[in-house]
């Protein structure tokens, strides 16, 4: 049978752990050729790449910072230069730095999240849009998260904002895309089980319980639940979708809008 994405060649930002881990994970079992970008997680990066390569996917690491300019562009060649092309980009990338918008305290922390959030999807577009462009061929998938569209999440506002600007970016390079057979999509997550949220240690659970009691589900989500919906929208499945931000948090009700 032929995978969803078979023959494809995949770009997964922040591809070593959590969604990103999960997703080029699940493009590789659809028959993509996987390139797993990592920032500081060379070894975890290596773990992801040395799987894919067991099942008998073909798979390569590639380091760089999403949030700086010159990294992107590398990598972006770097993935070309790896396996001829690129067809897919996940821009998953991402980090959070809690903290009151009124009364904040470090504003380093605020540039960092507009970087690698902002900054990073919007030039790892740019430069893998161009060989998708010449191609007439290509799926860009934009990871943002429900707090872009509105929960009501406490301090989260500084990276609600950072990812805020994927959701319209995503409309515009659907519009400047669209007429060179490339599809743009978003998903927003909702609280997903990860070792990003992990690191919040004792808090864990609580937030567990209060996120879940939040939604009609009734539980949080997994990466691979995510990495599905990612999936599809990389596939030709979704061949006439574009545009749109699928927010998959488990039917959240402590929202301010529910559209994008």
């Amino acid at each position: 049978m032929v995978g969803r994405v078979d023959g494809r060649v995949a770009l997964v930002t922040g591809g070593s752990r959590g969604i990103g881990r999960a997703t080029a994970l699940a493009f590789a079992r659809e028959g993509a050729k996987v390139c797993v970008n990592y920032s500081k997680a060379k070894s975890a990066a290596d773990e992801v790449v040395s799987i894919i390569r067991s099942k008998g996917g073909e798979a390569a690491a590639i380091g760089a910072d999403v949030g700086d300019r010159t990294q992107v562009k590398r990598m972006v060649e770097e993935a070309v230069s790896n396996f001829g092309r690129i067809d897919i980009l996940v821009n998953n990338a991402g980090l959070i730095y809690r903290s009151d918008a009124m009364n904040m305290q470090d504003e380093d922390q605020f540039r960092e999240m507009m970087d690698v959030h902002t900054m990073g999807t919007f030039f790892a577009s740019v430069d893998a849009g161009r060989y998708m462009v010449q191609q007439n061929y290509g799926r860009i998938v934009n990871v943002a998260t429900n707090s872009a569209i509105g929960t009501g999440s406490l301090n989260s506002t500084l990276y609600a904002v950072s990812k805020g600007a994927i959701v319209i970016m995503t409309k515009r390079f659907a519009q400047e895309l669209g007429p060179h057979g490339i599809t743009v999509n978003a998903v927003a997550p909702g609280f997903v089980k990860t070792d990003f949220t992990l690191a919040l240690g004792k808090d864990f659970d609580s937030r567990v319980e209060a996120t879940a009691s939040n939604t009609a589900l009734r539980r949080v989500a997994m990466p691979e639940e995510i990495a599905e919906v990612i999936l599809f929208l990389a596939s030709d499945g979704a061949s006439f979708l574009t545009g749109q931000t699928i927010t998959v948090d488990g039917g959240r009700k402590d929202s301010l809008s529910h559209s994008a």
